[in-house]
């Protein structure tokens, strides 16, 4: 195995090596780094708003393209929370907490080769889990039938909702509207049309474009539009300052391991956001330290963990979302809906029938993580200087970019105004705290969900008993019933408790009067 594993790889370095393939992950870094730099303007965004481009792109240089996308904007926010304590994103507020710290102390540029030298070591472990993980569930792969596909998309859909950010029942509302758009259309089996309220340009479904557009790139711009902060550059970062010392690098090793292994054990775990892992990685970090008050007041440990549970975990995420189908989040999910456009249906089969696409993403991997660490430190100061642009600015210039994307897909303006209906729709949802991520997990997995279902059904011959005379769909649909009961169990459980405080509270408050 070890053996066809490394024929593999080279494989994929002959694929990502290909000028064309090269030109595009290039492409896909660096509008990844300018990306997480810029507050406001995360991967789901800058994903959705070059879904239209992969139309017109061949399968391995879109999926390259835009995965360089999502790790590269890992590497441009720790710039912004170092330097400015600027969380352009919430995986890097907790880089804030001793990174800005550090830049006040004029240890500014140390902390970011720190932070690069985490991301690329941490990367570099995530993409060797990849490597050795991933054939291991090809040789488990024929054991995979509808039956058991469809138990592992219901364990991804409550894994996704119920861990999301917010209540788990909100969660659930939106994967559950996720669902039901996913509906929206032709019933491919049967042929009627399903809620399409006499509308033609809804027979063929709602657009992917037009949902991830809506809900995150329109709605995060709703959400921000009065927002109108100017950015002071109070550091300056030249590249020797980028070289940090042997005192800085022995504090930093360890931290950097075990913030590699936590992000490693929640890269396969759906539903864990990079925020939760960098906050897990950090907190570890201070529990084990023989001086946890260091910690807030510039620590390089404080830097080097979260950073390369991030980075780790970003690699790692890829493990489900191909190999088996299941997005780990919403990035994961879009990338998910880019395959599925291109006809790919990801899953355990992935790996021998389209091995230029899995093999060739995989060393793309390594190739970009260079190019990143290469061109991270002479483009400091351009990145820095990109903080100072307006919102004002960017605001019209990404709806614009928006409008003609979505507009391209599929040349009908009705497109344009689902981008605004769920526009609309996800600002509110984001006012009223909803987690909108679970939208677009239940408009790509739900339509794979219901034709795994039935095709299990037609061959059972409409006995539901196959989900649990199975192993595999017993063993996944039971680990999805304990997430779903312990979630819920353990939310309506703090409700009662926080009602039963309540109460107490105003007996007491009674007969005080």
């Amino acid at each position: 195995m070890m053996h066809q594993t490394i024929v593999d790889l080279m494989y994929g370095f002959g694929v990502a090596l290909q000028p064309a393939h090269l030109i595009w992950a290039i492409v896909g870094v660096l509008l990844g780094n300018l990306i997480g730099v810029l507050p406001g303007m995360g991967p789901i965004t800058a994903i959705s708003m070059l879904l239209p481009l992969t139309y017109f792109m061949a399968s391995v240089p879109a999926i390259i393209m835009l995965a360089g996308i999502f790790y590269g904007s890992q590497y441009g926010g720790a710039i912004g929370a170092i330097l400015l304590n600027l969380p352009s994103h919430p995986p890097h507020a907790v880089t804030c907490i001793d990174g800005y710290p550090l830049t006040r102390m004029g240890k500014g540029g140390a902390a970011l080769g720190v932070a690069m030298l985490s991301s690329f070591f941490a990367a570099t472990v995530g993409i060797l889990v990849m490597i050795f993980l991933s054939p291991l569930l090809v040789s488990v792969a024929f054991k995979f039938g509808p039956a058991e596909i469809a138990s592992i998309m219901v364990l991804g859909l409550i894994a996704g909702s119920t861990m999301s950010r917010g209540t788990p029942l909100k969660g659930i509302a939106m994967t559950l509207f996720g669902l039901f758009c996913g509906t929206i259309g032709t019933d491919l089996i049967t042929g009627p049309f399903r809620f399409t309220f006499g509308m033609a340009s809804l027979y063929d479904g709602v657009e992917l474009g037009a949902i991830c557009m809506g809900v995150f790139a329109i709605a995060d711009f709703l959400m921000h539009v009065n927002r109108e902060k100017i950015v002071t550059i109070k550091a300056k970062v030249r590249m020797r300052d980028m070289r940090p010392s042997r005192a800085d690098l022995r504090k930093a090793f360890w931290p950097m391991v075990r913030g590699t292994l936590v992000g490693v054990a929640f890269g396969g775990m759906p539903g864990t956001g990079s925020t939760i892992t960098t906050f897990i990685a950090y907190a570890l970090e201070r529990k084990i330290a023989k001086d946890p008050e260091k910690f807030g007041k510039g620590a390089i440990e404080g830097v080097a963990s979260p950073e390369a549970a991030s980075h780790s975990k970003t690699q790692v995420d890829f493990i489900p979302t191909m190999t088996l189908g299941i997005p780990g989040d919403a990035v994961m999910a879009l990338i998910l809906g880019a395959l599925i456009l291109k006809g790919i249906q990801p899953g355990p089969l992935l790996i021998t029938e389209h091995r230029d696409i899995f093999w060739g993403l995989i060393a793309s991997f390594w190739i970009g993580n260079v190019m990143l660490m290469i061109l991270n430190v002479p483009l400091i100061g351009v990145w820095v200087k990109m903080l100072q642009v307006p919102y004002r600015v960017l605001f019209p210039a990404a709806v614009f970019f928006v409008c003609i994307g979505v507009f391209s897909m599929r040349n009908n303006l009705f497109d344009v105004g689902s981008v605004a209906v769920f526009g609309v729709a996800g600002a509110l949802f984001m006012a009223l705290d909803f987690p909108v991520a679970p939208i677009l997990l239940g408009f790509v997995l739900g339509p794979m969900l219901e034709s795994n279902f039935r095709r299990a059904l037609l061959l059972s011959h409409g006995d539901l008993g196959v989900f649990w005379s199975h192993p595999i769909c017993a063993v996944v649909l039971s680990i999805a019933g304990i997430i779903l009961s312990w979630q819920v169990g353990s939310y309506i459980l703090w409700g009662s408790n926080s009602m039963f405080m309540r109460l107490r509270a105003r007996g007491q408050y009674r007969r005080a009067e």
